[in-house]
């Protein structure tokens, strides 16, 4: 009996409890009601960082009240209580604690602490706001390859470059010199959420590629300036051009003539030959390499003659037409010649001139003449009335009048 009467004793007691609770509770919500605050408002930022770097987790809060702030990590298990770190992991360290902030450090981030972290605040009713963390993996150093070594120009070369192992994926460009160019890229990903990107670039090469770079550029968020590059190699046909060392201007009978043929290639030209078209080369014309010399120069040398220069590629030529002239064709006779074109210029002006005047005049003359027969026999007569009688035809003539214009 006395068991039963301390139970009941105990049971009076906590419910005198609870309901004190209860008073206080309302009293508190009576209080609330009479003088409202401003409501909570909890923050958070979403946050990229690279991979073994730090990222800071900040939870923050708009007119709070108390309440408590804690973060939690992607399993729900709490990293901070305010300012005390339930979590035994040293990587978090407490940056900054009030009533406004939790701001907590994450060093060292790996690819495992990539999700969602939680900041809750302890209001009525609690709130939640969510901060996600994003690992950032760089590739490693791109790969630049080519089909082949030495392109010969006018075909086309492939050349590949690969970025392995980055999140995300990467982009890559082109350039060759100063000109950006479009290739085509693949992206593969792998087993542990890491991505492989490779690009192919196809394009005919020219001889002005040879020892122009191929460069392969990397983009991604977790770095900058990533590249590498390729120099082209270009092998092409001799270009070939004659230099007449002398003489210079007209070639005249008796003369010497001199050729040098200059060949540039890639390879560089192994052989040099010259040849006279549809014809021989004079019999004492002396070849030295790429030397051309003939002396004591006549018409009969006349003609076009080649360099003819050639290497692994191919052969290209260039042609020299010779035409010699009379021994007086110098400087005397183009003085001459040019005297004669001269006078023959100005025979040709003044006649045109003269011709002008005299058509100018011409017309001058006649512009506005006209005929009368009306005043003949005027002169002998001695006043006017006899000169009126004796006025050929007289009033019956007057239809002979005429006029003329021009």
């Amino acid at each position: 009996m006395k068991q039963v009467s301390n139970m009941a004793n105990t049971s009076n007691g906590s419910l005198a409890t609870l309901l004190i609770l209860f008073t206080i509770s309302a009293a508190i919500n009576t209080g609330a009601a009479q003088f409202p605050v401003q409501s909570q408002n909890l923050i958070a930022d979403n946050i990229s960082v690279v991979e073994g770097e730090t990222a800071t987790i900040s939870c923050r809060v708009k007119n709070n009240d108390d309440s408590v702030i804690q973060l939690l990590n992607p399993n729900r298990q709490t990293i901070y209580f305010r300012d005390v770190r339930p979590l035994k992991d040293a990587r978090f360290q407490l940056v900054n604690f009030s009533d406004n902030e939790l701001r907590v450090s994450l060093s060292n981030v790996s690819l495992s602490d990539e999700g969602r972290y939680v900041c809750q605040l302890y209001s009525d009713p609690p709130q939640e706001a969510y901060a996600n963390i994003t690992v950032l993996v760089p590739p490693g150093n791109p790969i630049i390859e080519s089909r082949e070594d030495i392109v010969r120009e006018g075909n086309e070369t492939e050349i590949t470059c690969t970025s392995m192992g980055s999140k995300p994926a990467a982009t890559i460009r082109w350039m060759k010199g100063d000109k950006e160019l479009q290739g085509k890229s693949k992206v593969e990903a792998t087993y542990d959420r890491m991505f492989t990107v490779t690009s192919w670039l196809r394009f005919t090469v020219m001889r002005e590629d040879d020892g122009v770079p191929v460069v392969c550029i990397v983009d991604h968020p977790a770095v900058k300036d990533f590249q590498t590059q390729k120099y082209l190699e270009v092998q092409y046909k001799p270009e070939v051009t004659i230099k007449v060392g002398f003489p210079q201007g007209l070639i005249r009978e008796g003369e010497n003539l001199e050729l040098t043929c200059q060949a540039k290639g890639k390879p560089q030209p192994h052989q040099v030959n010259w040849v006279r078209v549809d014809d021989d080369v004079p019999s004492h014309a002396v070849i030295t390499g790429s030397d051309l010399y003939i002396e004591n120069l006549n018409k009969s040398y006349n003609g076009t003659y080649r360099c003819v220069a050639s290497n692994s590629v191919g052969e290209t030529y260039a042609d020299y037409i010779l035409y010699v002239r009379d021994s007086q064709a110098g400087p005397e006779a183009q003085r001459l010649d040019h005297a004669v074109i001269g006078g023959v210029v100005a025979v040709v002006v003044f006649a045109m001139l003269c011709l002008l005047i005299v058509l100018g005049r011409y017309f001058a003359r006649h512009k506005g003449t006209y005929f009368t027969h009306e005043a003949k026999g005027a002169d002998d007569a001695a006043d006017a009335d006899t000169a009126i009688i004796n006025a050929e035809g007289g009033h019956n003539n007057s239809d002979e009048k005429k006029e003329y214009y021009i």
